[in-house]
């Protein structure tokens, strides 16, 4: 919370790498509806691609991996598992799904915070509970030195620290203090600081952050696994992570480094979702589907000049083969003849 007090006395001092970063995750942002709308066979592919990768990174960085042939059926299908480790492999796919399809529904609160940890644990004693004896953060070293890197909440002030996370979250995002992006950067930080669970808290921070990015409405981490760039760099997490935190207690850190290395995420994110929407083939069937998602979107006809539009993946052969299909089957009917002819469904379903 020390962060996010930070930010209710008023930062001025953004730096100019911030400025530029915000800049461009917003122009990407706004090409992120053309996206959605356009080539959703594609986003289809995405999607569970990205699904696999956060379960296998935001694990991965905390020393918990299952066997590469169990992957896929851990995460999609409904196995009897063999360890914990694939417990907490199919919690955090759970956890993913929660969040994916109800985010709009579900609060930056302290009972989400506990349920998500709850989920991703399973099994397990305290899963959905803080912490109830102090655990700092330790350093290994390669000689098998260790030390303690950061002094995190005491477990006796865990509850009244979250309460005050939750609370200053919430009053700056209701009076728009600051940039959206900047305050859940900056919420992370201090739940990484707080530290309020016995394990988990990496992977806790990770899904808080695709939440908070969806309310503010950046979809990016549906299509690209955010924790498995985050992985890719882990080293640059850590380095970040540890200079942000160095005075944290007293409220004299700078938050900037940790900042930044999130934002260079989400920046990142946005140019693999750009560069892999525009390279994958549609499946087989799939321009097909694509047209007639399209259609399902008219609510009061269209053109076929404005059906293409919206299928520029699809050509226009294929795009008349589809509407002539259709009519075949009286499931669409039009008026007038050749390229100024009006289509329109003639149920509610394309089934």
């Amino acid at each position: 919370m020390n962060t996010l007090k930070k930010l209710l006395s008023g930062i001025t001092d953004v730096p100019a790498g911030i400025a530029w970063y915000l800049a461009d995750i917003a122009e990407a942002k706004g090409k992120q509806d053309l996206y959605i709308n356009q080539s959703p066979q594609k986003l289809k592919v995405l999607r569970e691609h990205a699904l696999i990768e956060s379960a296998v990174s935001s694990n991965r960085i905390e020393g918990v991996e299952i066997e590469n042939k169990r992957i896929g059926t851990v995460i999609f299908g409904k196995p009897l598992l063999r360890d914990r480790n694939e417990e907490e492999f199919q919690g955090y796919r759970d956890a993913l799904e929660l969040i994916h399809s109800g985010s709009e529904e579900i609060p930056y609160s302290e009972s989400t915070i506990k349920n998500i940890h709850k989920i991703i644990r399973g099994d397990i004693w305290d899963a959905g509970k803080y912490k109830d004896k102090d655990s700092d953060i330790i350093e290994k070293f390669p000689n098998g030195d260790v030390r303690i890197r950061f002094n995190t909440v005491p477990a006796a002030r865990t509850g009244d620290a979250m309460r005050e996370l939750v609370s200053y979250y919430s009053d700056i995002d209701k009076d728009r203090i600051v940039h959206p992006l900047i305050l859940l950067a900056a919420t992370s930080l201090d739940f990484l600081c707080i530290h309020p669970f016995r394990d988990g808290n990496g992977r806790v921070s990770r899904l808080l952050l695709l939440l908070q990015l969806y309310h503010a409405g950046f979809e990016v981490g549906r299509y690209i696994s955010l924790e498995r760039l985050i992985e890719e760099h882990k080293e640059r997490y850590y380095e970040t992570l540890k200079m942000s935190s160095q005075q944290w207690h007293e409220g004299t850190h700078d938050p900037w480094p940790y900042i930044s290395f999130l934002f260079y995420i989400l920046k990142k994110a946005y140019s693999e979702f750009s560069d892999r929407v525009t390279g994958i083939e549609i499946p087989r069937g799939g321009k097909t589907e694509l047209v007639i998602s399209a259609i399902e979107k008219f609510k009061a006809g269209f053109t076929l000049a404005q059906l293409e539009a919206q299928c520029p993946d699809v050509s226009r052969d294929m795009i008349r083969k589809v509407l002539k299909d259709l009519r075949l089957k009286g499931k669409v009917e039009s008026t007038g003849r050749g390229a100024g002819a009006r289509w329109r469904s003639k149920g509610n379903t394309f089934e």
